[in-house]
C-alpha cells in the first residue's frame, strides 16, 4: 500500500477519480482494469451497495501490479470507514462531512476526502484533518464556488464531484479544482451491461482526454 502523501499525489496526478457504483462482483475487476487502461489512476468503489468490501478487495487485487490507487466512496460513518480500509481502500470519500470518518482515516494513514458545500463544512473538515475536500454536488453551485471557498480559507485542495462532464470539466479546473470525481460521465454503464470492456475503455479515455486538455490550458 502506498503512503498517504503518495496516494494524495496520485489522485491529483490522475486528475479524475472514477466512481464505480452498483457494478456486480463478476464485472467490477474487469471494469476497473479497463478504466485504468484508459488512463485513470484513482478508482473509487462506493460503499453504499452490497458486498462493498469484497468489491474493493477485488479491484485492489486486480490493479495490484499497476500505479492505481483504490478507494471507497459514500462512506457515511466511522465503522464503514474502518471496514473499507481493512478491505484495502487507500482513500475514503463521502458526500457529507463527518469528522469521525476523517479521524478514522487519519489514524489509519488513509487519505480522507469529505464532502462539503459551505465554508462552515469546509472548516469543520479541515479542522478534523481532511486531506482534500469533495465539493458536492458540484453543478449545484458551479465552478466559481471553488474560488469562493478558497478565498477566505486559503489554498485548499478541492475536488468537485456530481454532474462533472466532458463539457464542463474545463470550467472546474479553470475555477481551481485539483481533480474531479466522475461517475456516469466516465463509467459507461450501457457498455458494462453489454460486457463490452473495449467500449468501457474508450468512453473513459474520452473523459481522460477532456481532463488532460483542460489541465493543459
Amino acid at each position: 500500500m502506498a503512503n498517504e502523501n503518495d496516494v494524495h499525489d496520485r489522485i491529483i496526478d490522475s486528475g479524475v477519480v472514477a466512481v464505480l457504483r452498483g457494478i456486480d462482483d463478476a464485472q467490477i475487476a474487469s471494469v476497473a482494469r479497463a478504466i485504468h487502461e484508459a488512463g485513470v489512476t484513482a478508482i473509487e468503489v462506493t460503499a453504499d451497495g452490497k458486498r462493498a468490501s469484497e468489491k474493493i478487495a477485488a479491484v485492489d487485487r486486480e490493479l495490484a501490479d499497476t500505479d492505481a490507487v483504490v478507494g471507497a466512496g459514500t462512506v457515511l460513518d466511522a465503522p464503514t470507514a474502518q471496514s473499507v480500509i481493512d478491505a484495502g481502500a487507500e482513500f475514503v470519500l463521502a458526500p457529507d462531512c463527518n469528522p469521525e470518518v476523517v479521524r478514522t482515516c487519519n489514524r489509519q494513514g488513509v487519505v480522507s476526502i469529505p464532502g462539503v458545500m459551505t465554508p462552515t463544512e469546509a472548516v469543520t473538515a479541515m479542522e478534523a484533518g481532511a486531506d482534500m475536500l469533495k465539493m458536492f454536488p458540484a453543478t449545484t453551485v458551479g465552478p466559481d464556488h471553488i474560488g469562493a471557498l478558497q478565498g477566505p480559507l486559503g489554498d485548499i485542495d478541492i475536488m468537485p464531484t456530481g454532474g462533472v462532464s466532458s463539457d464542463n470539466v474545463g470550467d472546474f479546473f479553470e475555477g481551481g479544482a485539483v481533480a474531479v470525481g466522475a461517475g456516469s460521465a466516465i463509467v459507461d454503464y450501457d457498455a458494462i451491461a453489454a460486457d463490452d470492456m473495449a467500449q468501457v475503455r474508450e468512453t473513459a479515455a474520452t473523459f481522460v482526454d477532456a481532463v488532460e486538455s483542460a489541465r493543459s490550458q
